[in-house]
């Protein structure tokens, strides 16, 4: 899997530097955090469409629906008290459900510099349960069916970009932990 997590966050850098290049005047005018990703999603499936993980996809806020119910049944992640969180992930890269074995690849969370604190610890924390194995430390993988509370994004990316200083922080997450801090310029 750690070959996996280094592929994937090589094609998010080239993905994120396509951003940052092709799309400046998106930061010069400080547009919201949902503009910024939705350039993102474009850039990121154009960068994913020349991989083995083309057939991925890239959605931005997506909430999952079962048997045709609209939001009946959304994304929930089980934090670390066992307390059950609906996810609205700003950005993710997934099978929507057709790759049941390795469904989830990529969960993206990205903030302003000057959002709360604990909004963005909020985001922080949901990484890492996102990108954890599983929950009781029990996969239960049948190959019929996804889990009931999402998990395994085998990257979690938490994005914070700083119109101020002119630059983006930017923090992977990985099996549930922290693995590395970059802070790049725009």
């Amino acid at each position: 899997m750690e070959c996996v997590y280094d592929d994937l966050k090589i094609i998010f850098k080239h993905a994120n530097s396509d951003l940052i290049n092709l799309d400046k005047d998106l930061f010069e005018t400080k547009v919201s955090e949902r503009t910024l990703c939705g350039a993102l999603m474009l850039h990121l499936h154009e960068r994913l469409k020349q991989t083995i993980y083309s057939s991925y996809y890239v959605d931005v806020e997506y909430n999952r629906n079962r048997g045709g119910k609209l939001k009946t049944f959304v994304k929930t992640v089980q934090g670390p008290n066992f307390d059950i969180i609906k996810i609205n992930c700003d950005l993710i890269v997934h099978s929507r459900g057709k790759c049941i074995e390795q469904d989830n690849l990529i969960a993206i969370e990205m903030k302003k510099s000057n959002r709360l604190k604990k909004d963005k610890n909020n985001d922080k924390e949901r990484l890492k349960c996102l990108t954890k194995d599983s929950f009781d430390d029990v996969w239960s993988f049948d190959g019929k069916s996804l889990p009931e509370h999402v998990c395994r994004y085998i990257i979690g990316i938490y994005y914070e970009i700083n119109y101020n200083k002119g630059q983006i922080e930017l923090e992977y997450y990985y099996k549930g932990e922290l693995e590395s801090i970059e802070i790049m310029i725009f």
